[in-house]
């Protein structure tokens, strides 16, 4: 922990503006009484056994918790399926015929759509397919495939038969995917032989091959006949899934699992050394992504709902597939890019499906602001009631732009802060009472318990950046690291009591309780002593109108030790020119203050991202301090990178 001096965050970005839940939104809500707050603080586990109430349980559990820090169980011996709760239940309450999944390809008219009959048969027959491979209860099953039909009935197919899955994103490297499968010592793979991406084809197989030449414990692959190549299999390894669940029986009775029994496995990028497998459960994980979605997106049984993330993160695990299924909810995959083979293909989606309920990440708004508002302008989004924001912090200019272009002024925001540990969103609106601040995600979900700390442990002043910390255990959080239980104490418990989780990420609490995330402490810049965020930095170049999408990364000063850094796009009819960096520097500084003054402006018609979107700024990083860039195989767009770098020198 840094010392005192060093830990205070300097958090000034401002709210100013209040967008209270329209009436008639209020009135319909699935909550819209506000004592709900103080009801789950009283009564925190009578609160979460009512939302696992939700749940079909064979064996009701014997105790709500179980809490001995760090170290929680919850709903101790109760016994459940997860595949069983988010499809075979809604069958047997005469749902079978309402549709579970819609998935829209790449390419345009290539769709399909399952009802929950449907899906409870071909979950069973691939579940049957693995067992018949030998896999067991307990047996983690890897999956590296792209956004197609296939990857949710896996998951399902997995949590049926118990054996945890772990999905590896398919824009990752084979690096990246061997790592992983050795880790957790899968024996079985399933993959693809590609999939689409801007009109062309990525060649998934070739990587997963690369892999395979040093994953030892891999028995069985199955592969996805996705792109009807001609390709070489080993036969004595490798099925096609098509092959193998057609003579297979639409019924496999669902293993009873216990509460505890590990769901799936997540590894997600440690700040040194291997990826952190993340261990979540069945019970506590299902109860509180079931409870969020229902809650946070106020859902109703005609709903469709589209989360836009890769099922590959977290994200899609919890608001693609368990947390809307679990709710009986119709949920929306989508395979492709935003702006394949227009720039409006998220808006048509909308509305030809007539989505109801959207679920985006910043960046993606950010891309969408920059391309115009004549896209959506297109379409009909009439049938859009709540809007949701996922993965990062939104700024304030973004938020608005969502609010008026994409919901007409009329669709709550839930801008939404969580984590891969966390499983659940933990700090959110709630449409239907939660008065909203553009940049805020507001308030703790009903019973939790946050807070933002000094490097001392104790709280900080109201608008007073720190550390934000989660003070009270929940059901979906993360149980340990996969076969290193010592790095889970260390890494999420040990900055302070035990019995308080360590989220990395730096915050303030507003003069209303409201929570200001200003993204995670790698991403705060010492300068001249002052600890600055970069999101704000960030937040306030992107207020300026000419100015798209910004990142901010420190570059080594020798008399400050970092100054900032910002890397703009620009709007479309606004033209580089060293009077708009100064106009530029300008505006952050009446913002954030002098000291947050980016030092150089560097304008760019692009930023390094990963093919989900994510801004890479370690790259950034690396430029500004004259090193290699380092891995660069999972960009979307490698080539910019030497363009920065000659900006750079």
């Amino acid at each position: 922990m840094a010392d005192e001096e060093e830990a205070k965050i300097e958090s000034r970005l401002e709210g100013k503006d209040i967008y209270s839940p329209p009436e008639g939104f209020k009135e319909q809500a699935n909550v819209n009484d506000p004592e709900i707050y103080e009801y789950a603080e009283e009564n925190y586990e009578e609160f979460w056994a009512d939302k696992a109430e939700r749940l079909d349980w064979y064996e009701k559990w014997d105790e709500v918790l179980k809490w001995d820090p760090p170290h929680a169980e919850w709903f101790v011996n109760g016994k459940l399926n997860a595949s069983y709760n988010c499809i075979d239940r809604h069958v047997k309450n005469g749902k079978g015929d309402k549709t579970a999944i819609i998935w829209e390809g790449e390419p345009v008219d290539e769709t399909k759509e399952y009802t929950f009959s449907e899906l409870q048969d071909e979950v069973s027959k691939f579940a049957n397919a693995l067992k018949e491979m030998g896999v067991e209860k307990g047996d983690i099953v890897t999956f590296y495939l792209p956004m197609i039909p296939e990857l949710a009935i896996g998951l399902l197919a997995c949590a049926r038969i118990g054996a945890p899955h772990s999905v590896v994103f398919g824009g990752f490297s084979p690096e990246a995917l061997k790592e992983r499968i050795n880790d957790a010592e899968s024996e079985v793979l399933v993959t693809a032989d590609g999939y689409y991406r801007r009109g062309g084809t990525i060649k998934m197989w070739e990587n997963a091959e690369k892999a395979l030449k040093n994953t030892p414990s891999i028995d069985n692959v199955v592969l996805v006949d996705r792109m009807e190549r001609d390709i070489e299999i080993n036969e004595e390894r490798d099925s096609y899934y098509h092959e193998l669940v057609k003579d297979q029986p639409a019924e496999c009775e669902p293993e009873k699992m216990d509460a505890e029994d590990m769901l799936f496995l997540m590894y997600t990028s440690g700040t040194t050394g291997k990826p952190k497998g993340v261990v979540h459960t069945t019970g506590g994980y299902l109860t509180g992504v079931s409870a969020t979605h229902n809650w946070v997106f106020d859902i109703k049984d005609d709903d469709i709902y589209w989360c836009t993330a890769d099922i590959g993160w977290i994200t899609g695990h919890s608001y693609i597939v368990y947390g809307p299924l679990a709710n009986g909810c119709t949920t929306l995959m989508y395979e492709g890019s935003p702006d394949y083979p227009e720039k409006d293909r998220f808006w048509e989606i909308v509305e030809d499906y007539e989505v109801t309920k959207f679920y985006t990440a910043p960046t993606a708004i950010r891309l969408f602001m920059k391309w115009g508002e004549q896209y959506p302008n297109e379409h009909d989004l009439s049938s859009l009631k709540v809007l949701g924001s996922v993965g990062e912090p939104i700024n304030p200019k973004a938020w608005k732009w969502y609010h008026e272009v994409i919901g007409g002024g009329d669709c709550p925001i839930v801008d939404t802060w969580w984590q891969t540990e966390t499983g659940m969103m933990l700090i959110t609106p709630l449409p239907g009472i939660t008065d909203l601040k553009p940049g805020s995600a507001t308030k703790p979900f009903p019973g939790l318990r946050a807070d933002v700390f000094d490097s001392q442990g104790d709280s900080v002043d109201t608008n007073e950046g720190g550390y934000l910390v989660i003070k009270r255990p929940w059901p979906s959080m993360l149980r340990t690291l996969y076969q290193e239980p010592e790095r889970y104490v260390e890494t999420y418990w040990s900055e302070y009591e035990n019995d308080i989780y360590f989220a990395g990420d730096g915050a303030r609490k507003d003069e209303d309780g409201y929570f200001w995330v200003v993204g995670r402490l790698d991403d705060v810049l010492n300068v001249a002593g002052h600890r600055l965020s970069t999101m704000e930095m960030e937040s306030a170049l992107v207020d300026h109108p000419a100015v798209a999408e910004a990142a901010v990364v420190g570059k080594p000063d020798e008399l400050k030790g970092q100054v900032p850094v910002g890397y703009v796009i620009l709007e479309s009819g606004n033209e580089p020119s060293d009077e708009l960096a100064q106009e530029l520097r300008a505006h952050v500084g009446e913002i954030i203050g002098p000291i947050g003054k980016p030092a150089a402006i560097r304008f760019s018609d692009d930023l390094p991202k990963t093919r989900s979107g994510k801004i890479m700024r370690r790259i950034l990083k690396k430029l500004e301090k004259g090193e290699s860039a380092g891995d660069t195989s999972t960009l979307r767009n490698p080539d910019i990178v030497k363009e920065l770098k000659d900006k750079v020198q």
